[in-house]
């Protein structure tokens, strides 16, 4: 009696041995993969990135001498999607790829300043106060940095609307969060930081003040000898004859609405004499030339809502030079891609330990066997 209760425990043993292998497999391999498609698939892609290399010696007279370099990001159109429009799921998997690539691109870049061009936001056009407030609460922990590393953020026209949505009190409630500052100064190198949604309106009261303003910054940058970076909002016209050929494919923009009008740009240029134009709102790259000199590039989405290979500008600036480089983030096909192929060994792992499936391993030691018996 006893020898029948042993041979009936060992029978039920083998089964659930093999369930609990099986089952710790399962666990490996998806914990593999999300742990590479999650984290460190972020660290492969931007550990290829390296900062540009930009002359640092300028002349005084006769006399070189070494000037400091800047090192900075420039992000645009990241979206949060708001209580709307946004799926919950939709919200989750893009934020996630942004806080994820966000902060490899700090740890393992170190920049010094971090600029995003505007449209941080996707409804805050017309978000309630709640919502507008879970927005920001949600941006501040993405986007979280340390105290070293100044973040500058330019609206767009999702954060303030157009120019015949805008009113006093968006455009307060934007700048509450993200400051009113105009110009940045850092390393000898001046930043103008402008929202150009208010140029393309007619007549309207904030776009009267936003002309004011760049024009006392205008007065103010007249005493200084130094060129400057310029970064705003929707101003990469593409389809002007200066135009140089988009990097990914030709894209036309209307102006009013993708891009500014040239009277604006030209109000700009003639302003502000910029040495450098980087803009956002086109989710594309595009580069052009105004008036043959002064380089405009428009910065691609940082997100995958609207880009399927998204990435970031790397500039090495200093006040007489400066260099710029692309950094593409993880493609989101690839990732989809590595999921799909996970799940496909999953089943056929789940088929094979339960005979379902001949195991490629025993099927070759099998076909071995009857080679040497035969």
């Amino acid at each position: 009696m006893a020898m029948i209760e042993l041979g009936f425990g060992r029978q039920s043993f083998h089964p659930l041995k093999r369930k609990s292998l099986l089952l710790l497999k399962l666990i490996a391999v998806v914990f593999a993969v999300l742990l590479f498609c999650e984290f460190l698939i972020y660290y492969l892609a931007i550990f290829q990135c390296n900062w540009p290399e930009v002359n640092t010696t300028a002349y005084d007279g006769e006399q070189a001498t070494r000037e400091p370099v800047l090192r900075a990001m420039f992000l645009a159109d990241t979206h949060l999607l708001g209580e709307f429009l946004g799926h919950w799921l939709d919200k989750l998997r893009r934020e996630w790829q942004m806080e994820r690539a966000f902060q490899t691109a700090l740890w393992l870049l170190q920049p010094e300043v971090v600029f995003i061009l505007g449209d941080v936001f996707d409804e805050g056009k017309w978000s309630t106060p709640e919502a507008w407030a879970d927005d920001v609460q949600r941006f501040q922990k993405m986007f979280r940095h340390p105290s070293h590393v100044q973040l500058k953020v330019v609206a767009g026209n999702h954060d303030i609307g157009f120019h015949y949505e805008m009113n006093t009190y968006k455009v307060e409630r934007f700048e509450k969060v993200f400051s009113s500052e105009r110009l940045f100064s850092w390393k000898g190198i001046n930043f103008v930081m402008v929202n150009s949604v208010a140029l393309n309106g007619d007549g309207c009261g904030i776009c009267s003040e936003a002309e004011a303003e760049l024009i006392e910054v205008s007065h103010r940058l007249n005493c200084s000898r130094e060129h400057y970076p310029l970064y705003r909002r929707s101003d990469a016209n593409c389809s002007g004859e200066d135009a140089a050929p988009p990097e990914e494919r030709d894209i036309p923009f209307k102006e009013n609405y993708d891009v500014l009008s040239r009277e604006a740009s030209q109000k700009l240029l003639w302003w502000l004499q910029p040495r450098l134009v980087l803009s956002g709102h086109t989710h594309s790259a595009c580069e052009v030339h105004h008036g043959g000199r002064v380089p405009e590039l428009s910065v691609p989405s940082f997100s995958w809502r609207n880009r399927n290979n998204p990435s970031f500008i790397m500039g090495s600036i200093t006040p007489t030079d400066y260099a710029l480089a692309k950094c593409y983030l993880p493609r989101e096909d690839v990732v989809l891609v590595i999921y799909c192929g996970a799940v496909g060994f999953l089943v056929v792992l789940t088929l094979s330990h339960s005979g379902l499936l001949a195991s490629p391993f025993l099927s070759g030691l099998n076909l071995l066997r009857k080679r040497k018996t035969g």
